[in-house]
Formats: structure tokens, sequence, C-alpha cells
């Protein structure tokens, strides 16, 4: 198969889909990778080591599109990339759909088939996909938050761990998934005290016996979100629904119960968000303040430590590519049906039920573009 790796185009995304020890291992099965010139400089790898990698780098991020078969991203495609997809041309990157409408609808023209990994699904329910970005990105949340509650930024002016003497923050994780996970222990680490939240018992229960003395477990509601609220310094959304929008747990009334300078971190913003107030912000502009509450809403966060992150991600995904590859998008979606979960929009038809649900489009059985 012929595989391209463009260049990423989003605002401040350092990320590559490919590294080169992931060229070599589909170079060595025969496969053709096209990689855009300066592709992984912005996560430590020349254009050399891709060439020796048994890769071809092309100039412009035309070419690679016009060439390849499969194109495997990072991030979802953006405009200036929408009439480059051909259609039959199969995309593996995030896609996010529930966040953009008119991203879902440019890829329903296009005729391309989008295999999105945000919902790429293991039996057990667990995300593959998602899950290196999702740890990359509780952890960052913390730091971000932690950065933007100091003075000069607007926030409360509060170190995080405290000082002997003085009380620690007071932190609220909503959402107790990879990411609340990840979050909680960094929060919890720096010395922070912390409650996460999840409408899941069980999972309360799992986290309460791994966590540290200083978090604390609490059942989701709208009530005790409310409760909280006057008594928090930062606060991490962390909510998922697979492939569809978060739900909106804070409301924009819900601000005036918070302390000036209070910081609120939205992790789920490429699903849309889970603050009434959220719209999504860039690493070059990554906060703005309503009601004397700092948002942070960067829907790429992973993307600021590219190197982390890009190891991170293709350690999952290059299974994955291999399998499209080896077999064409047809056969390893119907031989795994982790990846039959992965495809969202096909030539035209959204099968994905949450994408069809969220935008009110016709939903068609995976099925009937599988046979």
């Amino acid at each position: 198969m012929i595989i391209g790796v463009p260049k990423e185009i989003k605002n401040n995304e350092n990320r590559v889909a490919l590294t080169p020890a992931g060229t070599a291992e589909l170079t060595e099965r025969g496969h053709q990778v096209y990689v855009q010139s300066t592709a992984g400089i912005g996560s430590g790898f020349e254009d050399e080591e891709y060439v020796a990698a048994g890769a071809k780098i092309l100039p412009t991020i035309e070419e690679v599109y016009g060439i390849a078969e499969m194109i495997v991203k990072v991030k979802e495609p953006i405009e200036a990339e929408y009439n480059l997809i051909r259609k039959d041309q199969l995309l593996f990157t995030y896609f996010h759909f529930a966040s953009s409408e008119e991203l879902t609808h440019a890829m329903i023209r296009s005729g391309a088939v989008c295999c999105a990994y945000e919902t790429v699904e293991k039996a057990d329910r667990s995300l593959p996909l998602l899950i290196p970005m999702s740890e990359v990105a509780g952890r960052m949340s913390i730091q971000q938050g932690a950065k933007y509650l100091e003075k000069p930024i607007k926030g409360r002016g509060i170190l995080l761990g405290g000082i002997p003497g003085v009380k620690p923050a007071k932190v609220l994780i909503l959402g107790g998934g990879i990411v609340g996970t990840q979050a909680a222990k960094m929060a919890a680490g720096l010395g922070a005290h912390v409650t996460i939240m999840d409408v899941s018992l069980p999972r309360l229960r799992a986290l309460d016996d791994i966590m540290p003395a200083n978090v604390n477990t609490m059942m989701s509601s709208r009530y005790n979100i409310m409760q909280e609220l006057p008594h928090t310094d930062l606060i991490i959304g962390a909510v998922l629904i697979p492939g569809a929008k978060a739900p909106k747990l804070i409301t924009r009334d819900m601000l005036k119960l918070m302390r000036p300078g209070t910081v609120m971190v939205d992790v789920a913003v490429d699903q849309g968000g889970c603050f009434e107030t959220t719209r999504a912000t860039t690493h070059e502009n990554p906060t703005y303040i309503i009601d004397d509450v700092v948002h942070y809403c960067v829907a790429n966060m992973p993307g600021a430590v590219p190197y982390t992150s890009t190891l991170g991600l293709t350690n999952a995904t290059l299974p994955y590519v291999t399998q499209l590859a080896d077999k064409g998008w047809k056969k390893a979606c119907l031989d795994n049906r982790e990846l039959m979960l992965g495809l969202n929009v096909v030539q035209g038809k959204v099968v994905y039920k949450n994408v069809a649900d969220d935008w009110g489009l016709p939903y068609h059985d995976v099925a009937t573009v599988l046979n």
C-alpha cells in the first residue's frame, strides 16, 4: 500500500503520525511510505532518518495527499486539507467528529474512508489509541492549571501544593477515566487536595483503592458539583463519551459560584467540552476569562510535548496501521472488530451512531459498507 504522512498544520501541532522506526516496519513489509518534508522535525526526527528507514520525502502536502492510498495523521483535517482528500482514500487519524459539524459534512462530501483513532475500541471497552494521549493530556492539565493559577496570568495566586503552614490548592476533577486518573496522580503528587468525581460507583471504588490519602472520591451530580465549586481553585474537565459530545457539567450560571481567579481546564474540548463556556483555544492563545474565571481549552494539548506524545501515540497506532496496510481497510476491519469500530464516515455514509445522532444525520450500519 502507498502510505502518506503529511505535516500537521493545526496551530502549534508538532506531533507526527509515524516515526522513522514505524516507517522501517512498514517498508520492510513491502509498503511505500511518503513523508512530507520536515513533518517529523517538531518531534525531533529529521528527513534523513525517514529516508534511511526507506521512506521517500515529498516537498508539499498536496503531493502527499495526491499519491497516498492511506493517509496517517495525528489531528483531524482542517479546512485547507478538505479538497486534498480523494474519494475512497483511507484516513487514519483523530477526527472527533462530535466537535465539528463542518468537518463531518466535509468528510461525507469527500467520499473518503474515515477511521478514527478515538473510537477504536477493545472488547473491554477501553480505547487503545486514545489512552496514550489521554495520559499525556491528564498530566498536562495539572501542569497548565498550576501555571494559570499564578497571579500574573489572572489566576488566584495559589501554589498548587502549598508550603508548610499554608494549605494547598483544592483541585476538582470531573471524570475518573484515563485523563482524570492521570490528573489526580499529578495533582496529588504535587501536594494538592484533590476530589475526583464520576458517575460510576465501581470506578470510584477502584480509584479509592489506588489513590493516595490526599485524593477523595465523590459521586458526580449537579448538586455535588455545585457544592464543591465555591471552595475549588482548579477544575479539570475529563469526561468522555466515545464518539459523542461531552455533557455540559458546569453551566455559565455556575461560574458565579467560583472565586475570581479560579482556573478551569477542559480536556474534553475535542468532544465539544464539558463546560458550557468552553470554546476551543490554541497553544498560541490558550486562555480566556469569563466572569473572572480563567478557561484553558487547548484542543491539542499533547502537541506541546511532541517528542513524548509522538512516541506514545505511534507505539499504540503502528499495529493498526500495519493491519490496514497489509490487508486493506475492508479486510482489516472485518478481521478486527476494534478497527471496525474506528470507522466513522465511509464513502459518504455515517457509520458511527453517536456521530449521526449528534448532527441529526442518517445512520448506516457499518455492515453496509463492509459487504
